[in-house]
């Protein structure tokens, strides 16, 4: 995985129903049980309908970290928003939280034991998202900007990654679900782009190709809940 950075170096007053709001997430994502995540009803039963096949050392390497990956994504976007007060934050973490819960949903399935040991935001196993994490949100609380940037380079991480570990399976069950965050990603993308653009700026690709950047931005938003 590359492990490349930007160098960068703002505001709305927070409303008390918003605030709440965000408590409420965070309550409740810490409150679950690690073994009980909160999917999409469909999403679970559609992982389990497919059969239990073997996993290589690539299927079962990708599985572990994308599990942290998308917990990675939801913590820096949960702490982005406290910090800054914009939906787009908040939003897109509690997607995020579906997508590690999705990921969740395959290691346990597969018998793998979970690298997430704790809820709590911001603390990982792997040493390098620990690091990365650390990064990304020491970038993104100096202005609102750079905190629109981090978004979009976690999900260009993210499209990255989930591109090589599709590449990397023939298993229906963790293609069903790399496919589903890939789209999900995507979606992000737009978003953040989006964003960026409306500040008068600009987001150039650091993990996936410019052409393949480009061609996210330029087509609608794709049809997924994540």
């Amino acid at each position: 995985m590359k492990t490349q950075l930007f160098n960068h170096k703002s505001i709305t007053i927070i409303s008390k129903s918003i605030f709440l709001l965000l408590l409420m997430t965070i309550l409740v994502s810490q409150g679950c049980s690690k073994d009980e995540p909160v999917v999409a009803t469909d999403l679970i039963s559609q992982i389990n309908a497919l059969p239990l096949e073997a996993l290589n050392e690539d299927e079962t390497s990708f599985l572990l970290l994308m599990r942290e990956e998308e917990k990675l994504a939801k913590d820096v976007y949960v702490t982005l928003y406290a910090k800054w007060n914009i939906n787009v934050f908040l939003n897109i973490s509690s997607s995020e939280q579906d997508h590690t819960d999705a990921v969740l949903v395959l290691i346990n399935k597969y018998s793998l034991v979970d690298p997430v040991t704790t809820n709590d935001v911001g603390v990982f196993t792997d040493d390098h998202l620990q690091e990365l994490y650390d990064q990304l949100v020491a970038i993104g609380s100096t202005n609102v900007l750079d905190a629109y940037k981090v978004g979009a380079t976690i999900e260009d991480l993210d499209i990255f990654d989930l591109k090589e570990a599709i590449s990397k399976t023939d298993n229906q069950d963790l293609n069903l679900v790399w496919e589903n965050l890939s789209m999900g990603s995507r979606n992000h993308m737009r978003s953040f782009y989006g964003q960026i653009v409306g500040l008068g700026s600009t987001y150039t690709a650091q993990f996936i190709s410019q052409e393949e950047l480009t061609a996210i931005i330029s087509t609608p938003r794709e049809n997924n809940k994540q």
